[in-house]
């Protein structure tokens, strides 16, 4: 088989591949390119079935992908899906690193990608920017760092994204409360699961991901979760999909609330919008829809 197309999705851009710096100019691909391009080709079998859902609604998709970096996933989607539209859908890339955004913004030029555009911002930023959208269809992020994920969330609840597509990453925030409080707590015999620093690591980056997946049930979503690729790849490929249901919320938002107070980590309560009273979130009811 030749090297030239082994594993590359018929109707996809060689020139896109070689700017990715996934093909080499000769076309050929080497081993860490080929894993690169395996992970996004599996992750878009994830949000393909999702996209064909939004169009068939008619609808022109908007979707926000944080943490763009050098903007892989988002061009990717474009070719394999977006280009072929012929609407007013469009990609938003968000990043923070200004010398991407301007490469991004260089690419998606010289390749005619139209429907895409890429904003230096961070994502804490991007909620309350006037260049995004009042609501948006989907926001996917993938391994965004520092409280990126997080903020990721936030952006899709405050946007109310149909769906939502996230690889989580940099889950520190959660294990240094952990870290912090462990000392006002060590009668407990709980407190064992993360008396170890590379326990308290492990956990807390297990913990924010069940936060994570609460919260957005305490919103009306459906959620799974499940891995990118196999862990020989990487130990940060855990994949959630959350598509919004309008589901009941006071379950997940009571058992958020009783997590949360279980170990230690009430000050964080805002993060995962519930409030005081375990009341869940209070400015999503039952009654409101995502983006219509």
């Amino acid at each position: 088989m030749s090297s030239k197309t082994y594993e590359i999705r018929p109707n996809q851009s060689v020139e896109l591949l070689q700017e990715l710096h996934i093909l080499t100019r000769d076309g050929k691909m080497n081993q860490d390119s080929r894993r690169k391009l395996k992970q996004v080709y599996h992750l878009f079998q994830f949000i393909e079935p999702l996209l064909k859902d939004l169009k068939q609604d008619g609808r022109d998709i908007t979707l926000v992908d944080h943490g763009a970096g050098k903007s892989y996933l988002g061009f990717i989607l474009y070719d394999l899906f977006f280009k072929a539209l012929h609407d007013q859908s469009h990609i938003f890339g968000i990043e923070t690193r200004d010398e991407l955004v301007q490469r991004s913004r260089d690419l998606a030029k010289r390749l005619g990608f139209e429907g895409m555009s890429f904003l230096n911002l961070s994502v804490a930023d991007s909620i309350a920017s006037d260049a995004l959208p009042p609501t948006v269809d989907m926001v996917t992020a993938l391994h965004a760092c520092d409280t990126a994920t997080d903020d990721a969330l936030r952006f899709a609840l405050k946007k109310r994204a149909r769906h939502i597509v996230v690889v989580p990453c940099c889950q520190a925030e959660v294990a240094g409360v952990l870290r912090r409080n462990k000392g006002k707590s060590l009668g407990q015999a709980l407190t064992e699961i993360w008396r170890h620093p590379l326990h308290t690591r492990e956990f807390g980056s297990q913990i924010t991901n069940v936060l994570r997946c609460l919260q957005l049930e305490a919103h009306g979503y459906q959620v799974s979760v499940t891995e990118l690729v196999g862990w020989e790849h990487s130990m940060k490929n855990e994949l959630i999909v959350a598509q919004y249901k309008d589901l009941p919320r006071r379950r997940p938002a009571e058992r958020l609330t009783e997590i949360l107070a279980t170990f230690g980590l009430a000050e964080l309560n805002e993060r995962f919008f519930v409030d005081d009273a375990g009341n869940g979130p209070s400015h999503a009811t039952a009654d409101e829809e995502p983006s219509a």
